[in-house]
């Protein structure tokens, strides 16, 4: 199993720590270094960014909005990342919510399975640098009856094939991601779930493409703590997972909130997701039961962390990113090490 980074959203508060986080992970030999993009920064300048100042680590985006750009931008931008990192650079893709896509982008947030697929394959095809035209339900390129003509990509990017990944949490866009993508993004991960919220979706879109999971990239992001008092590492999470749980979306639409529920946590999901649309976002985060925290994250000793990256690696993870958690720099880059530390504890390495 390989270790990955997550930095998240750049203007979260860490951003003086991030690059230094970055390049500790590339010293250790972390595999790739994912940066997550929402209605503030974009992701694209800050890979640019980070992997101008490190050496040999990926850089992938986790996520490029679909409804911000169009695919031909994207695929654009996937060349010219590639190209300059020397292949370093893998494509992660994902519809966002529908608060965002029509909040923020004008997007009408509809048939987000469609509109993937097609973006998908629009990006793959101008990829090849071959002249790019497209007949779909959601873009036709070039425009019909115009002066528009079909162009290719001048842009040479370093390899043929950029792993391309989708952020999936429902199963149809699971089942969905392991036809059409390398690599799945995974979020609230819990290893005992795994195979019954994840995994027998994708595998389902594997076999329906006549492909195995052999080569397909299974990358949940999982934050970690190092410390010996489980249950005080587990309230930091308390804010993010109530945030998530629910606030990402609306009472109708919360696809974070529908993964708690699968998890079986159906009473607990309504009742944080109640008092956050309320108002109450303390009451929502202390109604976050501990088991959901501590089933999707990595908290306490190296030996306790090592247990659960076993755990990861048996359910069928091949590339666990962590979010290292602290209040310092000192505080992440201890977390950091505790990853390769653990992962090499753990016999995964």
């Amino acid at each position: 199993m390989r270790l990955g980074i997550n930095l998240g959203y750049w203007g979260a508060g860490m951003d003086a720590d991030n690059l230094s986080v970055a390049q500790e992970a590339d010293r250790l030999g972390y595999d790739v270094c994912w940066a997550a993009e929402a209605y503030g920064s974009d992701a694209a300048t800050v890979l640019a960014w980070v992997a101008a100042q490190t050496e040999r680590i990926d850089v992938g985006s986790a996520i490029f909005q679909i409804p911000a750009r169009q695919p031909a931008m994207t695929a654009m931008t996937a060349a010219t990342l590639d190209s300059l990192t020397k292949g370093r650079f893998r494509l992660g893709l994902g519809v966002s919510g529908p608060q965002v896509s029509e909040g923020w982008y004008g997007v009408k947030f509809d048939k987000p399975l469609a509109r993937t697929r097609e973006y998908v394959e629009i990006v793959r095809k101008a990829m090849t640098r071959e002249r790019l035209s497209y007949d779909g339900a959601h873009w036709t390129l070039p425009l019909p009856d115009g002066p528009g003509k079909p162009l290719k990509l001048t842009v040479h990017p370093e390899r043929e094939h950029i792993p391309l990944y989708i952020a999936a949490i429902g199963p149809k866009n699971l089942e969905q991601t392991g036809e059409i993508a390398d690599g799945a993004l995974l979020i609230f991960p819990a290893a005992e779930h795994l195979e019954e919220t994840a995994l027998r979706h994708i595998r389902a879109g594997r076999e329906k493409a006549g492909l195995t999971m052999d080569g397909f990239d299974v990358c949940p992001t999982v934050p970690l703590a190092l410390g010996e008092d489980v249950n005080a590492l587990a309230d930091m999470f308390r804010p993010y997972t109530a945030l998530y749980v629910g606030g990402m979306g609306s009472p109708k639409q919360n696809f974070y909130n529908q993964l708690a529920q699968r998890m079986g946590y159906e009473k607990e999901a309504a009742e944080i997701q109640t008092k956050y649309l309320g108002g109450d976002k303390t009451g929502a985060a202390a109604a976050v039961p501990h088991s959901l925290i501590d089933s999707t994250t990595l908290l306490g000793s190296v030996e306790r962390i090592a247990d659960g990256m076993r755990a990861y690696a048996d359910a069928g993870v091949t590339t666990l990113t962590l979010a290292p958690a602290g209040f310092t720099l000192d505080e992440r880059i201890a977390a950091l090490r505790a990853g390769t530390e653990a992962l090499e504890l753990a016999g995964l390495a």
